[in-house]
């Protein structure tokens, strides 16, 4: 085994660390790990991506069930638009997607370039949302939910075709929704989170089964990898203050998206 293929199996085992500490998260590392790492191809990278944080984030949002802290009836109306617009995206957007999407000048804009691209906005979207410090608001834990039917359905939407695109969870842009449009307390909303991602991402998958010749035995691998992450993020959270690591892993986010602009533009 090369060493750089040993640091994406280490990688897996980071994403799980990270879901199983601040609840959210590891997925953006999940495609930069497949791509520069273990050099798949973007497509396959998502696509991967989106089984690897399916299965890992059950692990965590069955551990919330069995806790009670999960709100399935907001689950279950934010879900319905996300898993659709996540399985369309990847069974029909995806590939219908051309290679060469345009030219500027002498330079080709190629489908995995553009890919790749988005995906480091969304990571700097996300590290922006992970470093911001905010306000404790007065959130009653056992308040009635309030629900903004119109706004969850679209924003179900947004999240799903973007979970298709990129291969993320969308953790950074469900939990604010769940807060803002649900009135969910913010620890209702991180569990009903990872079923959410759990669930959009394995359907997301799906739309890929019938476009890719899968790799199960590495597959299954990095994500058995990643599942002893998350035991393991979530033993440490016991001894590591949430808040300051979720703040220091956001400038790491940050540096990442920064790192694969300037790495896909200069190959350009």
């Amino acid at each position: 085994m090369e060493i750089i293929e040993l640091l994406g199996y280490i990688g897996a085992l980071l994403i799980g660390l990270v879901l199983g500490l601040i609840g959210g998260g590891g997925s953006i590392l999940t495609v930069p790990i497949l791509v520069y790492a273990l050099t798949l191809n973007p497509v396959v990278a998502t696509a991967y991506s989106l089984f690897v944080v399916g299965v890992t984030s059950l692990v965590g949002a069955i551990k919330n069930m069995l806790k009670g802290m999960v709100d399935y009836k907001t689950a279950i109306i934010f879900s319905i638009p996300a898993f659709i617009a996540v399985y369309a995206t990847r069974r029909f957007l995806i590939p219908a997607i051309p290679e060469e999407l345009f030219t500027l000048g002498d330079t080709v804009i190629t489908k995995n370039l553009g890919i790749m691209l988005f995906f480091a906005i969304i990571m700097l979207l996300a590290s922006v949302s992970m470093i911001r410090t905010k306000r404790k608001g007065k959130t009653n834990e056992t308040s009635e939910v309030h629900y903004n039917y119109p706004l969850i359905i679209i924003e179900g939407l947004v999240v799903g075709v973007i979970t298709g695109i990129v291969g993320a969870g969308g953790g950074f842009l469900i939990i604010p929704a769940l807060v803002l449009l649900a009135k969910l307390p913010m620890k209702k909303a991180v569990a009903t989170s990872l079923l959410i991602i759990s669930i959009k991402s394995l359907i997301g998958f799906l739309g890929d089964v019938e476009n890719l010749d899968i790799e199960w035995p590495f597959l299954l691998t990095f994500t058995s990898i990643s599942v002893i992450g998350i035991f393991i993020g979530i033993w440490l959270n016991k001894f590591i203050a949430g808040d300051k690591l979720k703040k220091a892993f956001g400038w790491f986010v940050l540096i990442m998206g920064i790192y694969i602009l300037y790495k896909e533009l200069l190959n350009y």
